[in-house]
């Protein structure tokens, strides 16, 4: 008897460019193959990928933190009985540029990385004490084979 593949989460996505500089590594077809690889749940999903002064805003108005970071995660559906997740990821090009640079990854695998890790923020994964992270960083490696990339968590 065949192996039936495991129904993949309703995904809307929507992706916005307003820093366009990975525009053309970082496509929309690529971007839903990798949020679909992190959905556990049918989803409602806008990735936004921006400059560090963009990024920088958004983190000191929502987080109270005056810096850019690689990835935010805006989860609009905290209830467990929501049936839809909604959220809003951003990517911080700067950041992920930098980052990918220093630590020797491609920067579309990095960028792999950091989307996975949004959704599943979106997911309500977290990350605040160690069983969480030990959690979470488990479910991203898992999560990051299946696109062909390795555990960004452990030495290669």
């Amino acid at each position: 008897m065949a192996e039936n593949k495991a129904v993949k989460p309703k995904l809307n996505l929507s992706v916005q460019y307003a820093d366009t500089r990975l525009q053309d590594q970082l496509t929309r077809p690529l971007i839903r193959k990798t949020v679909q690889a992190a959905l556990l749940f049918p989803a409602e999903i806008t990735l936004r990928i921006v400059d560090a002064e963009e990024g920088q805003q958004l983190n000191r108005d929502y987080r109270g933190k005056d810096y850019a970071t690689n990835v935010l995660t805006f989860a609009y559906t905290e209830d467990e009985e929501a049936e839809v997740t909604q959220a809003d990821i951003i990517l911080c090009t700067d950041v992920l540029l930098r980052e990918a640079a220093e630590q020797n990854k491609t920067v579309i695998a990095h960028a792999q990385h950091l989307i996975v890790h949004g959704v599943l923020h979106a997911q309500g994964y977290d990350h605040l004490d160690d069983d969480e992270a030990d959690e979470m960083e488990a479910l991203e490696a898992e999560m990051l084979a299946t696109l062909g990339i390795a555990n960004p968590y452990q030495e290669q």
